[in-house]
């Protein structure tokens, strides 16, 4: 972390050292200085966090120096320094803008109160800052892998209208990354200084939405022993993204629907309505038309939120983006993890760019991931990638069958990739020991399982292990 930089003035060298060497105990860097001219040619030359500065000194008035500080750098916080029979001049001071005085003689916790007083505004505008910037890094249009047509296609709609407050709705397969392109929305809009509320409409039961999305006040039903803020009131000033609105109960699209118009909602309980300022986008995985034709949809809503459709595409669709999407969830996944894993075989790589990829963009993450919990090497080999071309085979399973069907299949290649050591299976799966032992009992399976070779069964992930030295096994 960078050393925050103080400026001291007083012409008392002996307070000048004293108060030096307290400054640079605590974590600063201190420019002292002996008098005002020296103090106001630093202030000219380099940008400080604070200035301590005495109230009397030698050739000019404390107070004098504080403001013509003041005129170099307005936001600059600046602590007097006074004897006691001084302080009416002091408080003279607070009122034309010093945050504070400090009496003589002060001691170490005093001073150190006063200057965390000081600092707490340009702190939380540093840390304001430094947030947005590392927003930026992540949702800015550069930083989003668009090597393909289709992205580079989207990505041009998404620059026409990102900084407009035109109502945009997002259809894609689940995994595309449909919020991530909410978010570069957002952060490349005017808005991007306010909020950013995701609410995911699937999640939320049907007796609590209209409370969720608009707020409630005290009473309003049993249980309600304060009032709250809805997620509408909570992205004022910002964006909110409605996610999979396909879901949302009937009832409530007709509320969605008046706040649209408005920009106002009604709190559960409430006679008046509040005014809001918020920026819509939604998403869908689903055929909205088809949804409005069998009564599921409103149509007026329907049209409300299609102002500006955008279509995310699936993964299979751009293949020039894999390489540069797995290279990025790679140095996460090593990040999280601390494995000693560089890149990929190619022949791995190959397989990437050739698989289906069902799930899209998440499930390329997943399956990067556990590629490189499960490396014993530097590179990526291909038999830890997923086989086939994605298709699913058989009778389509539920979201449970199928996480059940693959944490079955991950934990026998675990075992059989660790020989049974359940101390190696655990650390390597991120979990506890009781807890492994949890999983295995939960699907029938012992650590004498992983003696013998377990091979994947139709439909779930192969794990193979890696030849000794480092490389797929040949076919």
């Amino acid at each position: 972390m960078n050393k925050e930089h103080v400026l001291v003035i007083d012409d008392d060298q002996g307070l000048l050292k004293l108060l030096t060497m307290r400054l640079t105990a605590m974590g600063f860097a201190v420019q002292a200085c002996h008098d005002a001219r020296t103090a106001l040619e630093e202030a000219r030359r380099r940008r400080f966090d604070l200035a301590l500065t005495d109230l009397r000194l030698a050739e000019q008035d404390g107070l004098a120096v504080m403001e013509e500080l003041k005129e170099i750098h307005p936001s600059l916080p600046v602590l007097i320094l006074t004897a006691h029979g001084s302080i009416p001049s002091a408080v003279e001071a607070m009122r034309k803008g010093a945050v504070g005085y400090l009496t003589k003689p002060f001691d170490d916790k005093e001073l150190a109160v006063w200057i965390d007083k000081a600092l707490v505004q340009s702190r939380m505008s540093r840390e304001i800052q430094r947030l947005r910037q590392l927003v930026s890094e992540l949702y800015g249009l550069e930083h989003v892998a668009a090597r393909s047509p289709a992205m580079q296609a989207l990505l041009q709609q998404v620059v026409r209208v990102a900084d407009t407050d035109a109502t945009i709705c997002l259809t894609g397969e689940t995994g595309t990354g449909k919020e991530v392109i909410a978010r570069v929305l957002h952060c490349n809009s005017r808005r991007a200084s306010g909020p950013f509320v995701p609410v995911n409409c699937c999640a939320i039961p049907e007796s609590l939405f209209e409370s969720e999305l608009f707020g409630h006040v005290k009473g309003a039903f049993t249980g309600a022993s304060s009032s709250a803020r809805g997620l509408f009131q909570s992205a004022d000033g910002g964006t909110l993204f409605l996610d999979e609105i396909a879901d949302m109960p009937l009832a409530v699209q007709v509320k969605i629907m008046r706040a649209l118009q408005t920009r106002e909602v009604l709190e559960v309980g409430a006679t008046r309505p509040v005014k809001v300022d918020v920026r819509i986008i939604t998403a869908t995985n689903k055929d909205l038309a088809q949804a409005v034709k069998a009564g599921a949809f409103r149509e007026d809503l329907f049209y409300r939120i299609q102002v500006v459709p955008l279509t995310v595409p699936p993964l299979r669709n751009r293949q020039e983006d894999i390489p540069l999407l797995a290279q990025m969830f790679l140095r996460q996944s090593v990040a999280r993890t601390g494995k000693p894993v560089r890149g990929f075989l190619p022949d791995a790589m190959q397989k990437l760019t050739t698989y289906h990829w069902p799930g899209n963009v998440r499930e390329l993450e997943h399956a990067i991931e556990k590629a490189v919990i499960l490396s014993s090497g530097e590179m990526i080999v291909a038999d830890l990638l997923p086989s086939g071309n994605g298709a699913t085979e058989g009778p389509f399973k539920s979201l449970t069958e199928a996480k059940e069907a693959f944490e079955r299949n991950y934990l026998r290649e675990l075992l059989d990739l660790t020989g049974g050591n359940i101390s190696r299976a655990s650390q390597m799966a991120g979990r506890y020991r009781a807890d492994f032992y949890k999983l295995l009992r939960k699907y029938g399976l012992h650590p004498s399982d992983g003696k013998t070779r377990h091979d994947a069964p139709s439909g779930g992930v192969s794990l193979q292990r890696p030849s000794a030295n480092g490389r797929a096994p040949s076919a």
